[in-house]
This record gives structure tokens, sequence and C-alpha cells, in this order.
């Protein structure tokens, strides 16, 4: 049994209105040091098997097809046994 995370997060150059949503938010309670936001996603994988390679690989297709959307994010995946 393995636990995989996936990051996704937005190209650079792509815009991210929820990130600058909540920037202005943050100023406006006054954190002023806070100078750029972006927001992604975060998602935790329970998976079987025992080679952390393979399941790096199976992991890595599934956010290909379905976890992100490569044409306008990036994604990184970590496992652990």
């Amino acid at each position: 049994m393995a636990f995989a995370k996936v990051y996704v997060t937005l190209k650079e150059g792509i815009s991210d209105p929820q990130g600058l949503t909540i920037l202005r938010a943050l100023k406006s309670l006054g954190y002023d040091e806070v100078e750029d936001l972006r927001v992604g996603k975060y998602m935790e994988l329970k998976i079987s098997g025992d080679d952390p390679e393979a399941i790096s690989e199976r992991v890595k297709e599934m956010s290909e097809r379905l976890l992100a959307n490569p044409i306008i994010e990036d994604y990184r995946v970590e496992v652990e046994e």
C-alpha cells in the first residue's frame, strides 16, 4: 500500500481569478506584505501496490487524464510507502 500526493497548480501566465480575489481580501484585512497568491489543488490517493516507480507512473497517468488539465495546469506527484 502506498500514499500518493498530487499537487496541481496553474501554469505560469494563466490568469488566476480566485487567487486575485483572495489576494484582494487579504490586503483589505491589512496583510499588505502578501504580493501574489495563486490557488491550486491538493489530492491524496491510497494506492495498492509495492513498486513506488510503477505507482508514480500510474498516478502521473491519472493526473494527465483526469486530475489536472495539462493545457493550463502543472502537477507534481509524490509517493510514500
